[in-house]
């Protein structure tokens, strides 16, 4: 269903020589430590990866959501932590290639490609899937915005040099009151409180965020204000389509190794591999993931032909069909390694740690279901 050209095949072939080389041998070493790996922000860098949706005017290489998508699902089949470093990249860049300014862009995209980090900051501690409950505020003052509030479990957010920012200009306008801006990182009055201790995804950064009496240039604002709401579903859309895809690699390395073990592994004078209830449960491993593959893959070519109509539907379709599978598939691949599964020395149990975030971030599935459901019967 997919045909690739040469120049696709070309930067798979790159990214899963990157992953062999750089990314699986440090996999685990990164999830005991929890931390950040620069090195592979230097390495996706060098290769132009980093930010590869920019246009090449802004740094980038223009690449399509289809190709993106088959690099974070390279990456992540060897850590998942390390493919969430380009998701967050491209989660707090489109939204303002979306709706900036040219002199945003120009200001603030053109270092995305080169070793810059970006986030995105939407999340705040009473409001999650509900996001008209922000409580952040930013108010006019002349040509600048005061903006108070604060925001947790931001990706990348105390290491991010660009954050984009939606606060509260008008709640009485409520999502027509959502604005969204550029926030540099050390400006005067932003602070920044304790990067969380995860379960899994344990090579990235989420963070809290303080703004207090933050100055904010009315320049800064990305697009108009009171329209970030609709760049904000944007690139949630966008962002479900890469987690989808990231679902889809940590599913498809759990199997490789789930494979690869029940093949070596003896019980009862024979590999059990041969064994029935491991062949059944292999099965279905591969078909979950071959369906979400394909779900995900669609979604991206809906995005790819600007196929607004299907988009978000698509979108949290393959976002919850395939962390569910995920999260199926790795706590599969842990049973098919029996204790050896439950140790830390086999990578399939941070591989299940790691799955239960996609579950959550970007929208819970349970909202993802919403989502659908709602786009399904407005059709």
């Amino acid at each position: 269903m997919i045909e690739l050209t040469a120049e696709q095949k070309m930067i798979l072939a790159t990214v899963k020589g990157i992953v062999q080389k750089n990314i699986h041998p440090r996999a685990a070493e990164i999830d005991e430590r929890a931390e950040f790996p620069w090195d592979t922000v230097r390495i996706f860098s060098e290769n132009g990866i980093l930010a590869p949706l920019l246009p090449e005017k802004y740094g980038g290489i223009g690449l399509d959501y289809l190709t993106f998508s088959m690099i974070l699902e390279e990456i992540s089949k060897a850590c998942a932590s390390s493919a969430l470093i380009l998701i967050a990249q491209a989660d707090g860049m489109l939204p303002i290639l979306f709706a900036g300014s040219e002199e945003l862009k120009k200001k603030y995209l053109t270092g995305l490609a080169k070793e810059k980090l970006a986030g995105f900051a939407v999340t705040e501690p009473g409001a999650g899937s509900d996001i008209l409950s922000m409580r952040t505020r930013a108010v006019r003052k002349g040509d600048v915005y005061i903006l108070n509030g604060q925001k947790c479990f931001i990706t990348n957010g105390s290491i991010a040099d660009v954050l984009t920012v939606y606060a509260f200009t008008d709640p009485q306008k409520g999502s027509k009151g959502i604005t969204a801006f550029v926030v540099e990182k050390g400006s005067k009055g932003l602070n920044y409180g304790k990067d969380e201790n995860k379960m899994g995804m344990r090579g990235c950064v989420n963070s809290q965020l303080f703004f207090e009496d933050m100055e904010i240039s009315a320049e800064n604002i990305i697009g108009h204000e009171g329209k970030g709401i609709v760049n904000m579903m944007v690139a949630l859309d966008t962002s479900r389509l890469f987690s989808a895809s990231q679902a889809v690699g940590l599913a498809q390395g759990a199997i490789h190794e789930a494979v690869n073990y029940a093949k070596e592994r003896v019980q009862f004078g024979k590999p059990i591999a041969d064994m029935q209830a491991i062949q059944f449960m292999i099965a279905d491993m591969v078909a979950g993931t071959e369906a979400a593959r394909l779900l995900t893959y669609q979604a991206a070519r809906y995005l790819d032909r600007k196929e607004s109509r299907l988009v978000r539907k698509s979108c949290a379709m393959a976002k919850f069909v395939a962390s569910d599978n995920a999260m199926k598939v790795t706590t599969d691949a842990v049973q098919v390694l029996g204790g050896y599964g439950y140790m830390k020395d086999y990578p399939v149990e941070r591989m299940m740690r790691d799955a239960k975030l996609i579950q959550i971030y970007t929208g819970t599935n349970q909202i993802m279901r919403l989502v659908a459901a709602r786009e399904i019967f407005q059709d």
